[in-house]
């Protein structure tokens, strides 16, 4: 997989808790999103890239999630657009700062597209076509990527809330997922995992160092004998607003 060597991330608002939510998981206390975040930054800097903080939008209260406003890639960044009108917007700052560092593509109507439905293997992209990522914005997003040199392949999800909120790539062949996407694999090497810890699903491969949610043992267990080494980091917060680690930066 490539090597990072920068992140941008955005600190949650003051009013974070009035984001888009179906968890359904209680209230966020704000106090703690924001240790948790800086933690997050922390294991970030860790795994050796230069972490990039953008300061909470207040306009935003989703606007922490910052993978939703971009697929980046060695060659470009394509700006995406969120499907919600609330988060429309969000993807504004990402390009002014963005920009300084790659050349840039957007998505645009009527195309709706998420960084959290974009999964890549390699020099493949995974795009999950769901509530928040149409048939449109795919289309465009794999006519972008095939200007570069990428694949791209559709993959139609239910009942989870983006493609990546039930698979993640680990890297040399492995993956972790729940049932409903673990067909995505083919055959590949897949820590299926046990009920109750889907949450655990959404990793996040930072060069030498992989980032996984505390508090899913058997999940942990089995990335261990993969002989990956893991960074636990306490998402809590951030789990009851629907985000998960690959949400909270853009790397490249």
């Amino acid at each position: 997989m490539n090597r990072y060597t920068k992140a941008i991330v955005r600190k949650p608002g003051k009013n974070f808790a009035n984001g888009i939510s179906i968890s359904n998981l209680g209230k966020p206390s704000f106090e703690l999103a924001l240790e948790q975040h800086a933690a997050y930054c922390e294991a970030l800097g860790k795994s050796g890239v230069d972490v990039i903080v953008l300061e909470a939008d207040e306009h935003y209260p989703d606007g922490c999630f910052v993978e939703d406003t971009a697929i980046v890639t060695k060659e470009v960044a394509i700006i995406t657009r969120p499907s919600d009108p609330a988060r429309l917007g969000e993807e504004e700052s990402i390009l002014q700062t963005i920009s300084k560092f790659k050349k840039v593509e957007r998505i645009i109507a009527p195309g709706n597209l998420e960084g959290g439905d974009i999964m890549r293997v390699e020099n493949t992209f995974y795009i999950g076509i769901t509530k928040r990522t149409n048939i449109e914005g795919a289309n465009q997003l794999a006519q972008f990527l095939s200007k570069y040199g990428y694949t791209a392949t559709h993959v139609p999800i239910k009942d989870i809330l983006h493609l990546k909120t039930g698979i993640a790539y680990l890297s040399e062949g492995n993956f972790i997922a729940v049932d409903t996407v673990a067909g995505i694999a083919q055959g590949k090497n897949v820590i299926k995992i046990e009920a109750g810890e889907e949450y655990s699903a959404n990793c996040l491969k930072v060069n030498d160092n992989l980032l996984i949610p505390k508090g899913f043992p058997n999940s942990k267990s089995q990335i261990v004998k993969l002989g990956y080494n893991i960074i636990e980091v306490e998402m809590s917060e951030f789990r009851k607003m629907d985000g998960g680690l690959t949400c909270l930066s853009l790397l490249f």
